[in-house]
């Protein structure tokens, strides 16, 4: 088995930063692709940011100059750290993983359990 499970969400002020982590645990054995997802009350789950295994990012263009996607291969972890942020940002934040797992060897789409960030005005 292998889960995703998310930290560093919470409510914080327009213009200011937070932090989210995804650690990736279980039966592993590469992960292709890790990247964070947001849905906002009534609306669609949307793509944040994304980040390849060799280091190639996309992001959402709204987030693009505020947010940035690292990722720590040696601890199956990534990070999106968020800047400058608005009220339009508040969303339950949602990392997901492309991996190849372990045993039994088969590709899997993991997705965490979902973290909240509020950002008031």
């Amino acid at each position: 088995q292998v889960q995703l499970v998310e930290s560093g969400g919470g409510l914080v002020q327009e213009g200011g930063s937070l932090r989210l982590s995804c650690a990736a645990s279980g039966s592993i054995l590469k992960i292709n692709s890790m990247g964070w997802y947001r849905q906002a009350p009534e609306k669609q789950r949307e793509l944040v940011a994304r980040i390849i295994s060799s280091g190639p990012t996309n992001y959402a263009d709204s987030v693009k100059g505020r947010f940035t996607i690292s990722r720590d291969n040696a601890k199956n972890t990534v990070y999106l750290q968020m800047s400058s942020l608005k009220p339009e940002d508040t969303a339950e934040y949602y990392c997901h993983a492309d991996l190849v797992q372990l045993s039994p060897v088969r590709n899997l789409g993991v997705w965490g359990q979902g973290t909240l960030v509020t950002v008031s005005s």
